[in-house]
């Protein structure tokens, strides 16, 4: 059973500071935040222990280096569950071009964004690697023109204005 966590506004302050600027001290965050920087660590380490932060990563550009080719492919299984079904999602965890997979609803059976440096090393990702793996039926694969959007930042609004009960986490206006 999970607990229910409660969090104020100084929680989801740091919460979106983080996520904001993830490299910066607990000084720096508590200024933004209007804590002290023990207090952030505090709290910084309690949201870790919940699992609300899950990791800390520096944010690369592709295009910085080298990556110029984003794709997303939507893959259809020939069979749904068992054994192809893993060996499908086991063979596409070992490729370090597929930054994303998610299994969908829908159309397809997963969508996975992929980056490769040009339009050839990704036919060629395709062709020799994507292709191959077991239980693909078909793969149609959109080529990404121009970026509009892109954020890892997630919205916290919700949390502080809920129009439900949530799981997991319980705002506390203290």
């Amino acid at each position: 059973m999970m607990t229910t966590l409660s969090i104020d506004r100084h929680d989801l302050a740091l919460l979106d500071a983080l996520q904001r600027s993830g490299e910066a001290t607990n000084a720096a965050l508590g200024e933004t935040v209007h804590l002290s920087a023990s207090q952030v660590s505090r709290r910084l380490q309690r949201l870790q222990e919940a699992g609300l932060i899950t990791g800390y990563a520096a944010l690369l550009d592709p295009a910085a280096l080298g990556l110029d080719v984003i794709a997303f492919a939507h893959v259809v299984l020939e069979r749904h569950g068992g054994v192809r079904t893993e060996a499908f999602e086991e063979g596409v965890a070992a490729l370090p071009e597929v930054l994303e997979c998610f299994s969908v609803s829908g159309n397809a059976d997963y969508v996975l964004r992929i980056v490769a440096p040009d339009l050839a090393a990704f036919s060629e990702l395709m062709m020799k690697r994507v292709l191959r793996l077991p239980g693909i039926a078909n793969i149609k694969t959109d080529i990404v023109l121009g970026k509009v959007k892109q954020t890892h930042v997630l919205p916290l609004e919700h949390i502080a204005r809920p129009s439900r009960p949530r799981r997991g986490v319980r705002y506390s206006a203290g």
